[in-house]
């Protein structure tokens, strides 16, 4: 079997050519080829399928074996990949995901792709659909968007949860570089107000146009990036009045440009590498 390591600003996936739909044990080999130290060592591996509504279609099973909906970082490797193998000589292509179908803008240099815009599509930020549930404890009046109070260890800290076809929950601070990331993002993954568990960002605001992120991933942990993370923090720091509606997000991995326009769609630029390529 032919893989392709890849990775977008540090989140790092194994791609493989599934379109004769020959992968049938997708989750064990997962687990499997994820290990960093007994595997070729990645967040997961992204299958390149056929779509009979979409150009390409993409499935994301991550470390644990768990299916994912939507990853940003990696369906913009997804369109690197389509279009330097041969796959496909559009420059404007359609995705379908278990998050819906998205649309991509690949930008090439030397005939190959450099980085890609993704349009990642609305928000959605109503509690049923992200999906949240509350406690006695959070306020569940009608308000403009979804926020509750989660107790660690009688600390109180405030999540603006949205989803961009995947939950996140996102938690202002001063910072984030000195955060137990551990401690937090595990037990908030893991509350039972969220129902399918949810992917946990901290940010810290710099000024209007940058923020600073780090991101435990559900069913992965940290990890250096996350696309749908950054868009979904950029949502809430917009929400919360904290910055402007154009901004750049910075990642342990590398920096994401995220606009969240007046169509109400919300635009992710970033790169995608080739890291290396193999048999197994």
């Amino acid at each position: 079997m032919k893989f392709t390591k890849m990775q977008g600003i540090g989140n790092d996936y194994i791609y493989i050519n599934n379109l004769d739909g020959k992968i049938k044990n997708e989750n064990e080999l997962a687990v499997k080829l994820s290990d960093r130290h007994f595997g070729i060592g990645s967040d997961g591996i992204i299958l390149i399928c056929k779509s009979s509504i979409a150009d390409f279609k993409m499935r994301i099973i991550n470390s644990d074996g768990s299916e994912a909906e939507m990853c940003g970082n990696g369906i913009r490797c997804v369109g690197k990949y389509v279009y330097d193998k041969g796959l496909t000589n559009k420059t404007e292509l359609s995705i379908e995901t278990l998050a819906g179908i998205k649309y991509l803008t690949l930008t090439l240099e030397d005939n190959k792709v450099s980085k890609v815009t993704v349009d990642m599509g609305e928000p959605i930020l109503e509690k049923d659909k992200i999906p949240v549930k509350f406690s006695s404890k959070d306020d569940n009046r009608k308000i403009e968007f979804v926020k509750i109070d989660k107790e660690i260890e009688k600390e109180k800290i405030n999540l603006t949860c949205v989803s961009m076809g995947n939950p996140h929950a996102v938690c202002f601070m001063k910072n984030v570089d000195s955060l137990n990331i551990e401690k937090y993002g595990k037990r908030i993954e893991n509350d039972d107000r969220f129902p399918n568990k949810t992917n946990t960002e901290f940010v810290e605001i710099i000024n209007k146009n940058t923020i600073k992120m780090r991101v435990w991933e559900r069913g992965v942990g940290e990890t250096l990036a996350c696309g749908t993370g950054a868009c979904a923090s950029v949502c809430a720091a917009i929400l919360n009045n904290y910055t402007n509606r154009e901004v750049k997000v910075m990642l342990l991995g590398g920096t994401l440009e995220i606009k969240w326009d007046k169509d109400n769609h919300i635009y992710m630029t970033g790169p995608a590498v080739t890291v290396f390529e193999g048999e197994i």
